[in-house]
């Protein structure tokens, strides 16, 4: 479908750099609307119109006044002016097809997910196999510059159009670690990638399979179900469910994953602005809905991954261990605008099962274990060359924390 829809997305943009975690919830329906006056919005056109006037007869460097760049850059300003940071946001046209893109499973660029975080774009987390991985970027380092021009102060949109490109082109990201604060630059060839959203291995030494979903793009939960069925034939009398890491997705395929663990209740609430809730319900016919699991999530497991950890936490389905996630907590509405540009507004909040808010809050594990920036977390391409030995001398001390407890669990300890 030609839409970004409803989907879930951190709060952030998934840069094709590609563009994608985008932030709240992107829909799998279109939302069209009829343009509004200004005098019904209440903008001051004419103080607009002198502002730009203004830049036009004045300003030095009259190569940079470009209309639709400033048309762009005062669009952003005011959703960025609405308050609701990395959620609510203005998306140029090439966002607007690479979140399609996203969406679909693949795109063109560096594979990151960004956020705006106190007024600077945040690396949420680089993608499983992408350039940005594969280059060493690490959640939470901050961009201060692309291609040595500086950033700071630029909206989200302008710093990702600055990172977007053609596949085979480069881009050299300035970037600051925001614990240590050493600056370092780094250099990252985009690429056209197919995302992978769901690969899984049998944990070697053990009876037991780590599923990870690394966003929630379309066709995900076909995938987790084949996988499911793969694993058991090989054995599996439990599951890991890594969602570290992962940005988001598609609604719908977040309602459609937590029902496969599920036999009843709800996967989620949404509360529109006049405080009425939706409750939305496990679909029937899940087909993991007994096996032992444990629930992997981190800082950056955001928008579907938060509904999907949610909903296993708040029905008893599973043990969370990590750490507190990103808190995206709106369902974002794309309101498209008659050059191709989007609007994506937040127009609901969505709720945990028991009615806990995830908005800039996220959801807490019930295990809560640390893990340093610099530690790469295990994927099952990893697990599949591993030994038993060599994965218990493994860094990643949240995957242990679950394997040990799933252990327990199943009893294999």
């Amino acid at each position: 479908m030609n839409t970004l829809g409803k989907v879930l997305f951190a709060g952030s943009v998934a840069l094709a750099l590609i563009i994608g975690a985008a932030g709240g919830v992107l829909l799998d329906r279109q939302v069209l609307t009829p343009s509004a006056s200004a005098q019904d919005q209440g903008l001051n056109i004419p103080l607009l119109q002198e502002a730009y006037n203004t830049i036009k007869e004045n300003y030095v460097d009259q190569s940079a006044v470009q209309p639709q760049a400033l048309t762009y850059g005062a669009i952003s300003g005011m959703t960025d002016a609405l308050g609701d940071t990395g959620h609510s946001r203005f998306l140029t046209p090439d966002m607007v097809r690479q979140e399609h893109m996203q969406t679909q499973g693949e795109y063109e660029g560096i594979g990151a997910n960004v956020s705006m975080v106190n007024g600077h774009v945040v690396i949420v987390a680089p993608m499983d196999g992408s350039p940005a991985q594969a280059a060493g970027i690490k959640p939470g380092e901050i961009i201060l510059k692309v291609d040595g021009q500086d950033v700071t102060g630029l909206s989200l949109s302008d710093v990702v159009s600055k990172i977007l490109g053609p596949a085979g082109t480069t881009v050299t990201l300035t970037l600051q670690d925001a614990t240590t604060g050493q600056v370092h630059d780094v250099t990252v060839k985009r690429a056209k990638i197919t995302i992978h959203n769901l690969t899984w291995a049998m944990i070697p030494g053990t009876h037991l399979a780590d599923i990870r979903i690394s966003a929630f793009s379309s066709g995900v939960t076909d995938d987790l179900k084949n996988a499911i069925q793969q694993a058991r034939a090989q054995g599996a009398t439990g599951i890991v469910l890594d969602l570290r890491n992962n940005p988001g997705g598609l609604l719908d395929e977040a309602e459609n994953t937590a029902s496969q663990f599920l036999k009843s209740g709800l996967v989620l609430n949404e509360r529109n602005a006049k405080g009425t809730i939706k409750p939305i319900p496990v679909k029937p016919g899940g087909v993991a809905t007994d096996i032992p699991m444990v629930v992997l999530i981190n800082n950056a497991s955001a928008s579907a991954a938060e509904i999907v950890a949610g909903a296993l936490q708040d029905n008893h389905r599973a043990t969370l261990v990590g750490e507190t996630t990103f808190g995206t907590g709106t369902v974002l509405i794309e309101f498209p605008l008659t050059d191709g540009s989007v609007l994506l507004l937040a127009t609901q909040e969505w709720l945990t099962p028991n009615g806990h808010s995830i908005w800039h809050k996220g959801i807490t594990p019930d295990v809560t274990v640390p893990l340093n920036a610099d530690v790469q977390l295990l994927t099952p391409d990893q697990l599949r060359t591993m030994s038993a030995s060599g994965l218990q001398a493994n860094p990643d001390q949240q995957f242990l924390k679950a394997l040990d407890l799933l252990e327990k669990q199943t009893g294999q300890s």
